[in-house]
């Protein structure tokens, strides 16, 4: 049977307004009356760090704003900022600073930081070797693996086994912290590594799968087949707890960011301003890392000093 003009009407109203929400209703005598509303979509990409904190909070804002579509991507802090800053991204997610490159090529765009969390990146080694004896490193002894001048765990303590050095991408901002305190240069090469990764769950399964990798993942990644060693200093070792994040004693901690082009304007700012609530920070805490509202949160950023 060939289709009313009712009918009709409603499938073409349909298929032009598939990007909004889309309301019919039949008048008396075969009419119809279409009601629209727009779907406001927020495209959000970056930092893995960050990833797992947004996509969280995506779900509980969508759940209270039907006409809002939030989608959430990895790629890294480079890709994030860039895709900012290029007007590609709404929302781009750093697990770094803004580089003053970064900063004078994205002039236009007016790069803004909004910080939502704390987190620090920890050297990380699969449990054999941490049962094997390897508990913490010295700074010092952490850069001649990542160099290359220390091939295999006896040298430090632990099995006779060559040592797999990970790396990560350039792009990444768990990458750019740990070899800013480690070189003082958040691009320094690893001419040790043999096997370069990209997101934290990606270096996370390449390093469980392992008996004798070494690699750098945020804290929140840390379980028992990959396990976050101290931080040798002198005679004091220094743990990568959040207490020792929250108090300033860890020395590889960082921001946890949301970048934007401009002031957030709008369901954006929306977003921005429920992350930044308490519900929001709720999230922060979940995804295993520092809300910004607790006290005695360590104001020292990896990546702005040499030292």
């Amino acid at each position: 049977m060939p289709l009313t003009y009712p009918v009709k009407a409603v499938v073409i109203i349909s298929l032009v307004l598939l990007a909004g929400a889309v309301f019919v209703t039949l008048r008396p005598g075969g009419g119809t009356q279409v009601f629209a509303e727009e779907t406001t979509v927020i495209r959000v990409a970056g930092s893995t760090t960050v990833l797992p904190i947004v996509s969280r909070a995506a779900e509980r804002f969508q759940a209270r704003h039907a006409l809002v579509k939030i989608i959430v991507n990895a790629g890294g802090s480079g890709v994030g900022i860039h895709g900012v800053g290029t007007r590609r991204f709404d929302i781009g997610l750093a697990s770094r600073e803004i580089t003053l490159k970064e900063k004078h090529r994205y002039a236009s765009s007016h790069l803004q930081i909004t910080v939502i969390g704390r987190d620090a990146v920890a050297c990380v080694v699969s449990s054999e070797v941490f049962h094997g004896g390897v508990r913490a490193l010295s700074k010092q002894q952490i850069r001649d693996i990542y160099l290359g001048n220390i091939t295999n765990w006896r040298q430090v303590g632990g099995p006779d086994r060559p040592i797999i050095v990970i790396d990560k991408e350039v792009h990444r901002g768990t990458r750019h912290v740990f070899m800013q305190y480690l070189f003082g240069k958040s691009n320094a090469r690893a001419p040790g590594a043999r096997l370069v990764t990209g997101s934290n769950n990606e270096e996370q399964a390449k390093i469980a799968q392992s008996d004798s990798a070494i690699g750098m993942l945020s804290i929140a990644w840390i379980n028992d087949e990959v396990v976050g060693i101290g931080i040798r200093d002198g005679e004091r070792v220094i743990q990568p707890t959040l207490d020792n994040v929250r108090t300033g004693r860890f020395p590889i901690a960082r921001n946890l960011n949301l970048i934007t082009a401009g002031e957030p304007q709008g369901a954006v700012k929306q977003f921005i301003d429920y992350l930044l609530s308490e519900d929001g920070q709720k999230r922060v805490a979940e995804s295993g890392y520092i809300p910004i509202q607790l006290p005695h949160t360590v104001s020292w950023v990896a990546g702005s000093h040499s030292k």
